[in-house]
């Protein structure tokens, strides 16, 4: 479908439809929506607080957005105390502000401990019925616990700060091997170079034996075309990389998993939290059977 073919984003609309889903109980989202006659390439971008993931992606995706609709979902943590988020990346985002072609939505992460929010797969689909050829996901920034963007994306960056020699010994185990692209932003500064170095070794030692992808290291600053615009043409490589060598079926059929392993983890949460005080008392194997008969009967209506 060409531009001049497809309908006009109806934003109104697509707001609503992620804020209910956004406030959707799993029990909710158990039927599946409306299919989508295409779905939108998916780019992560993940990173500790403070590496300017931000403002890496909002740029990232102004030069994305020339080809096709560009949807920006940014997640922001929960507080644990309050239940209220800040959801302040948008704030880092004002070049955004007034592009036709780009959709910017905030979410918190609510009970997702991963990373991610809860929902975030229906939430992707809907955005693939509303006709977006590309989303940027950004999540909230935690280190290793985001594993999860993983199987949500098909093109996962890596942002690191040049002075992160100490984060990336932590994570040299987690997800430094998952990441696709990594990029050494700030670059600008001093030890960036140094620390783009030591990424390229970490990766010629996790990458030796295997045949296939290479993640690039790339030096980014937001203040430098250039550096986005080799970012940007990775990405093209490492989705093009994906359709050519299967890979592409394989992460489909892992968001799937993620989606099912979600859905129980809530669904479960959601019957403890309507237990009770009696029902704790019970036997470990009472409980257990008795959740599995409620999820079931649920479930069946």
């Amino acid at each position: 479908m060409s531009e001049l073919e497809r309908p006009s984003l109806d934003r109104r609309a697509l707001g609503l439809a992620l804020t209910r889903l956004a406030n959707a109980k799993a029990s909710d989202t158990a039927c599946p929506g409306v299919a989508a006659d295409r779905r939108a390439r998916r780019i992560g971008i993940t990173g500790a607080p403070g590496t300017g993931k931000s403002t890496l992606a909002g740029k990232l995706a102004l030069i994305r957005s020339r080809r096709g609709r560009l949807g920006v979902l940014a997640i922001d943590p929960t507080s644990p105390k309050s239940g209220g988020a800040i959801l302040g990346d948008r704030i880092r985002m004002d070049d955004l502000a007034g592009s036709e072609n780009i959709y910017i939505r905030s979410f918190a992460s609510r009970s997702a401990s991963d990373g991610l929010t809860d929902n975030l797969p229906e939430l992707l689909d809907t955005m693939d019925a509303f006709g977006f050829d590309e989303i940027i996901l950004e999540t909230v920034g935690v280190g290793q616990v985001e594993h999860a963007a993983r199987t949500q994306v098909d093109t996962l960056i890596l942002v690191l700060p040049p002075d992160a020699g100490d984060v990336v010994q932590a994570m040299k185990a987690g997800i430094m091997e998952i990441a696709d692209i990594f990029a050494v932003n700030k670059s600008d500064m001093p030890p960036a170079m140094k620390m783009a170095t030591e990424i390229k070794r970490i990766v010629a030692l996790t990458q030796r034996g295997t045949a296939g992808w290479v993640p690039p290291v790339i030096l980014t600053s937001h203040s430098d075309s250039n550096s986005l615009a080799t970012l940007s043409e990775q990405v093209d490589r490492h989705l093009a990389w994906l359709l050519s060598s299967g890979q592409h079926g394989l992460r489909a059929r892992e968001r799937q998993k993620y989606r099912l392993r979600r859905f129980l983890e809530r669904r479960m949460q959601e019957v403890l939290d309507r237990a009770s005080a009696s029902f704790f008392e019970l036997p470990l194997g009472q409980q257990m059977a008795q959740v599995i008969a409620t999820l079931g009967e649920r479930d069946s209506k």
